[in-house]
């Protein structure tokens, strides 16, 4: 059997741009993206602090060290700039890989640079 479990977190990144007019997705600062093990065009969830949205999306890399968390497409409907987001990743392990499994846990400051890995 394999379960859902959280693979990586961005927690309370905050919200630098939306633009709408986009294909749709989530920019992020290739930074994060990395330090999370987050990859472009992976699936992610996005939860709103500000407005308790919660949607589905998929990561884009951003401008390293840019600081950037941007709205794009649909999703910019969901947020605004300066709200503070959670950013999930979840991936699907066998029981025997649960037993091993943690989650990265990566929290930001305001200006969505890095202050604590977990």
């Amino acid at each position: 059997m394999f379960r859902q479990m959280l693979r990586a977190k961005i927690h309370r990144a905050t919200v630098t741009d939306a633009c709408l007019d986009y294909e749709g997705s989530l920019t992020v600062d290739e930074d994060l993206l990395e330090a999370a093990g987050i990859l472009p065009y992976e699936a992610v969830v996005i939860s709103n602090l500000n407005n308790g949205e919660r949607f589905t999306t998929y990561a884009m890399a951003g401008k390293r060290g840019s600081g950037e968390i941007v709205l794009n497409g649909p999703t910019a409907r969901k947020g605004a700039i300066g709200d503070q987001i959670i950013i999930f990743c979840y991936e699907f392990y066998a029981e025997d890989e649960i037993k091993r499994h943690a989650p990265r846990i990566i929290k930001v400051d305001e200006r969505n640079r890095i202050v604590s890995r977990g």
